[in-house]
């Protein structure tokens, strides 16, 4: 424990019973901050944990909620900066993970999940390639048809 906050806590229930806190700690060049002390504390029932930062800068704080839970003030600190949250999900749904997540940085360019940049820019070339692709086909099959047009006009002014 630190400071009557536990440091380690395993939250193995069920998704409907877990709640998890995660993001970055970054630093205002947009990279991540290793071994970054984050408390995240539910204030209504006074319960909090301390998690550090990996070297990549994130954190994961998983808390053992319920549906009541929902709507709770949570802090969230790391290097001296707080932001407040609530406990926010969706009580009818039983499955889905429920949590938030809280970066911490002015630069903080992470997003645990989503997909690398580069993957995106892959995406955005395919597509590029394929809509060029389909727009020459397009324009040459205008072509042909204003081929065809000039070609039965000129027969019929005979």
């Amino acid at each position: 424990m630190v400071g009557g906050i536990p440091s380690v806590v395993s939250a193995t229930h069920e998704a409907d019973h877990r709640f998890t806190v995660e993001g970055f700690v970054c630093g205002a060049d947009g990279k991540g901050s290793a071994n970054i002390d984050v408390l995240v504390k539910d204030t209504r029932i006074s319960y909090g944990q301390i998690v550090k930062t990996d070297g990549n800068g994130y954190y994961k704080a998983a808390f053992h909620l319920h549906n009541d839970n929902l709507g709770d003030p949570l802090l969230i600190e790391a290097r001296g900066e707080q932001q407040q949250q609530k406990v926010s999900f969706d009580p009818k749904d039983l499955e889905a993970e429920r949590g938030i997540q809280v970066n911490f940085g002015a630069g903080c360019i992470h997003d645990r999940e989503s997909a690398p940049l580069a993957v995106y820019l892959g995406l955005g070339a395919v597509a590029a390639a394929v809509g060029g692709f389909v727009g020459v086909k397009l324009i040459r099959s205008w072509r042909k048809q204003e081929q065809k047009r000039g070609k039965s006009q000129g027969k019929r002014k005979k």
